[in-house]
């Protein structure tokens, strides 16, 4: 059942005896505080736009302001005093930032789902690849602040963090070395999902409940979500902007009572799905959760797709004992407010073919014949031009062909998806890595030599569709073929490349286009002919 906004306002006083260090105020109010008038009275005019948005959200019509927000106790990491000269705030203490934990003492639910999940983790990138890149290969040490004097980049200032957070630095008193309060601009402002607060506390409410209206129109918008999900890499806002999901949105968006409080698909609204529907909004069997990884049942972010408990196990989340066949359970829950079964079971019957499509032929091959490359290599990251090749195959192409297909958009699938992921694998991935293996064959050193020699026949296996997949304890995995024996799984698709497709399979593949052509005319003519005459 959907928490009631006086129900959590009714318990958060027990809740706020419990979370001692907490900022926030000790009772709900039942009127406009002091302090919170104090404020609005000074702000009205330093900052009106703030007061003017808080003013038109629930938080004031329910007596919560900016003292019951930003209330801190004088031991908090980032607490300062502020205005004392006004008499309702003398003695009292605030912090810049409200954090997860001071959201928790009213909405304790959403904020300790939203501690289990992903999101939470976001920061965690900040010693990822990604990072590097921002870090070192487009960026230098030349934004020196207060906080950072060392230096920090400007590209992972103003890109990485915004979206995954940073560690947020509260400057001290050059003189006692106490802090002030004040936060070092190299790391606010910040409403990184992921961000690492003061208090301890990972992540950002503002993120998607953005201040200081915290409409749940605005958190319900595909927009928002795009603010980070968006881009070569992860093009989210885009594909689903191209779905029929996002098309009826924008063509029916005033059928999508986005204001409601109660807001379940299929009772409430039923002109489409927003991200919020898919991934955290009630059904008719589900509540709201703030844990948007509990409906997911494929993790395509890696080079290979996997599924979700594997990176949950990883990051120490309780999502690990969470399976993926139940999470896709919970997503299936979700699309029958609107779907057949026999639909959304085919969808999903699509969706996995795709990803072991790309994992089969593109991801663990490709894999393995970078490992294969490694000992070739400038051992530096990004200082070859074979690693910005296949950085992008699987971090960008092969993402948004997975990304594509679990959203329903096939243009990303396989345009922006598949065919470049392809072209880049056998135009510019292969040749490089013939290139690297040809050029150490008559190395003077027996370690390259010896390499290259491995990475020619790595190369000779997948070119012809003899390199066999294998799981995670490098056993290969085993598949039933179609006269019912149990044979290994190999990556497939790769003989054409070398002019040894299958006489079988060509021939198919040829009468599929000559019957196509008899029956709707010669409007693919210039595809008649890919397999030969």
């Amino acid at each position: 059942m959907i928490q009631k906004w006086w129900a959590v306002v009714a318990g958060a006083a027990l809740l706020l005896l419990q979370s001692a260090g907490m900022a926030a105020v000790n009772a709900p109010p039942n009127q406009i505080s002091k302090e919170s008038a104090a404020c609005i009275k000074c702000h009205k005019n330093r900052t009106p736009g703030i007061v003017e948005e808080w003013s038109k959200g629930r938080h004031a019509g329910k007596f919560v302001g900016c003292y019951e927000c930003h209330k801190a106790e004088p031991g908090d990491p980032d607490a300062f005093p502020h205005q004392t000269r006004k008499k309702a705030l003398r003695h009292t203490q605030i912090s810049i930032i409200v954090s997860p934990k001071d959201c928790a003492n009213c909405h304790e639910k959403q904020a300790k789902e939203f501690g289990d999940s992903h999101h939470s983790a976001a920061g965690r990138i900040l010693g990822s690849m990604d990072n590097l890149l921002a870090e070192v290969v487009e960026g230098n040490l030349e934004m020196k602040t207060e906080g950072n004097p060392d230096g920090e980049s400007a590209a992972v200032v103003n890109g990485c963090w915004q979206c995954h957070g940073t560690v947020v630095k509260v400057l001290k008193d050059p003189d006692t070395g106490k802090p002030t309060g004040a936060l070092d601009p190299s790391t606010w402002p910040n409403t990184g999902m992921g961000r690492f607060n003061p208090d301890g506390s990972h992540g950002s409410c503002t993120a998607c409940h953005s201040r200081h209206r915290f409409s749940l129109v605005v958190a319900r918008q595909p927009e928002t979500c795009g603010k980070c999900h968006m881009g070569p890499d992860h093009p989210q806002r885009e594909i689903y902007k191209e779905s029929k999901h996002g098309i009826a949105f924008r063509s029916l968006h005033d059928e999508m009572n986005m204001d409601a409080r109660n807001w379940v698909v299929g009772k409430h609204y039923s002109a489409a799905p927003t991200c919020a529907t898919c991934h955290m909004s009630a059904t008719r069997n589900q509540e709201v959760t703030h844990d948007v990884g509990l409906r997911i049942s494929w993790t395509n972010r890696p080079a290979v797709s996997i599924r979700p408990e594997l990176t949950d196990a990883k990051l120490g989340l309780p999502g690990a004992d969470v399976k993926w066949d139940v999470r896709r359970e919970n997503m299936k829950d979700v699309c029958y407010a609107c779907h057949s079964e026999t639909f959304v079971d085919n969808f999903y019957v699509q969706y996995d073919s795709l990803i072991e499509l790309y994992n089969n032929k593109f991801g663990i091959p490709g894999m393995a014949l970078k490992a294969a490359a490694a000992p070739l290599l400038k051992p530096i990251k990004f200082s070859n031009e074979l690693d910005f090749i296949w950085f992008e195959i699987w971090h960008h192409e092969g993402r948004r062909a997975r990304h594509g297909a679990s959203m329903m958009g096939p243009d990303w699938t396989h345009w922006h998806g598949t065919y470049e992921v392809g072209k880049h694998f056998y135009a510019e991935y292969i040749p490089e890595l013939q290139k690297l293996a040809k050029e150490n064959l008559e190395s003077e050193d027996p370690t390259k030599q010896e390499a290259a020699k491995k990475l020619e026949a790595l190369i000779d296996d997948v070119l012809n569709d003899r390199f066999v997949i294998k799981d995670k304890d490098g056993n290969p995995v085993m598949v039933t073929d179609q006269d019912g024996n149990e044979v290994e799984l190999v990556s497939r698709g790769h003989k054409w490349y070398i002019d040894k497709m299958d006489p079988e399979e060509k021939a198919f593949r040829q009468k599929e286009i000559q019957e196509f052509n008899q029956r709707y005319g010669s409007a693919a003519k210039e595809t008649s002919t890919a397999f030969g005459k």
